[in-house]
């Protein structure tokens, strides 16, 4: 059965608050055992909604669905019993739904998280406007699900989110496809899609454009705890654009990631490509990622304001990181082991980098068929390793081809790099390595075309 929010009191006049009259077709359409609530076309502002069981919350291509900025109108998840919530920061969500099952999202409308009213250019960088944005107001995150099984997000537009786009956490059975992603790509934090300790996950299909990480795989305390690992997940077909990673697993590393396969996407001028990092004790493993092309590239930081955020990755096509967070020095960061990565042509302004340590050493890399062309695309010179977050941080080195330190077990096959160009970081270094063993380097240096 269809319920049209209209009929329950909507007004697509992008004005009033619709929530009680979409939150109302939601709760008959769940009362009546399952349907389809419907947006027609139109601007509906709209507070918080709690999506329930067996419920799908439809955009018809014209409909745009505008989040409210105003802390009265936004909820947060009640306090769970271990009182420790997915949603403990306070911010509450625009959308969301907790212990559900068979819940949809879909259409072709648009979800707009008004961004542009949080974000604001404080001209920190020296002129360049590349940094991050400073956040000026009150925010919510777009899209929030918690322990929903049988999830699906499909066909929508997710516009100019103000905090994370969509969020899910201790879910399973999930399958996001055709998305299209639109956010500012200086905004800060608002990641495009955000698996965090789920299962059995797909994501396909899909245009993710923002300034935080496009995917990122995380395993956070609370939802470690309550969840288990997130695993058993595909991500294929996607252009992904980032002023972070295109794909990124961590930082938050409580519980175990593995079973994890990236393959055919485009990384279209991203801090970096793929990043993995430990740094709170868990373990991550069996990364499979193959065919990826595209370009990585440096972006300026808040030079102006000492110890202001900025972002990671100084232009990496791959980074590999176990090393402790700044203060936890003595504490174990966690492994990472048994990771694939083949059949990738980027152009880059920086390494690939394994970065491990004495009591945390990366283990079985194999790489093969790399092709890397380092150029000189953005507005910023070389010349630094970003371990952020870490005791490490940010630190001048000149920059090989690869870097690997701590490494055991590494395999590197049918594989090329060419220098473009004079860049004061590059010296033509192929390989850098320390303390490594089972070294296994096949790299050729190609020649810069005439």
């Amino acid at each position: 059965m269809i319920y049209d929010v209209r009929s329950f009191g909507a007004v697509p006049d992008g004005k009033a608050n619709c929530a009680p009259a979409i939150q109302a077709a939601v709760d008959a359409a769940s009362q009546a055992g399952g349907g389809i609530v419907l947006l027609p076309a139109g601007q509906y502002r709209s507070g918080s909604v709690l999506l329930k069981s067996n419920v799908e919350l439809r955009l018809e291509a014209g409909a745009r669905l505008i989040s409210s900025l105003d802390e009265a109108e936004i909820r947060s998840f009640p306090a769970s019993p271990d009182a420790q919530s997915v949603d403990g920061w306070n911010g509450g969500f625009f959308l969301g739904a907790r212990d559900a099952e068979n819940v949809t999202l879909s259409g072709q409308g648009v979800i707009d998280g008004q961004g542009g009213k949080v974000f604001t250019d404080a001209d920190v960088d020296l002129g360049f406007h590349e940094c991050p944005l400073r956040v000026a107001a009150f925010r919510p995150r777009m899209i929030l699900f918690e322990n929903i099984r049988n999830l699906t997000v499909k066909d929508l537009t997710l516009q100019d989110a103000a905090f994370w786009t969509l969020h899910m956490a201790g879910c399973r059975h999930v399958r996001i496809h055709d998305l299209c992603i639109l956010n500012d790509d200086r905004g800060a934090n608002n990641d495009g899609i955000d698996p965090d300790c789920c299962q059995d996950v797909v994501i396909s299909n899909c245009i993710v454009h923002t300034g935080d990480d496009a995917i990122v795989l995380k395993s956070t305390a609370p939802m470690s705890k309550r969840y288990g690992p997130c695993e058993n997940v595909t991500i294929s077909g996607c252009v992904l654009h980032s002023r972070d990673s295109a794909l990124k697993i961590g930082t938050e590393t409580h519980g175990v990631i593995r079973n994890v396969i990236l393959s055919d996407c485009v990384v279209r001028d991203c801090s970096r490509g793929v990043g993995i990092w430990v740094r709170d004790g868990g373990t991550v493993e069996h990364i499979h990622i193959h065919h990826l092309t595209g370009a990585v590239r440096r972006y300026a930081d808040a030079y102006s304001l000492p110890g202001a955020p900025g972002w990671w990755g100084k232009g990496e096509p791959v980074f590999l990181s176990a090393t402790p967070r700044r203060g936890q020095e003595d504490a174990f960061p966690g492994s990472i082991r048994d990771i694939h990565i083949s059949d990738v042509a980027l152009d880059c302004e920086s390494c690939v980098f394994l970065g491990g340590e004495e009591q945390s050493p990366i283990r079985q890399v194999r790489l093969k068929d790399i092709h890397l062309c380092f150029r000189h695309q953005g507005t910023q010179p070389g010349g630094l390793f970003d371990e952020q977050p870490s005791g490490r941080h940010i630190y001048p080195h000149r920059i090989p081809a690869l870097y690997a330190r701590h490494v055991h077990g590494l395999s590197v096959s049918d594989s090329s790099v060419r220098f473009e160009g004079e860049n004061e970081a590059w010296d033509g270094t192929v390989t850098e390595t320390e303390h490594c063993t089972g070294l296994k380097l096949s790299i050729e240096k190609m020649e810069e075309p005439v």
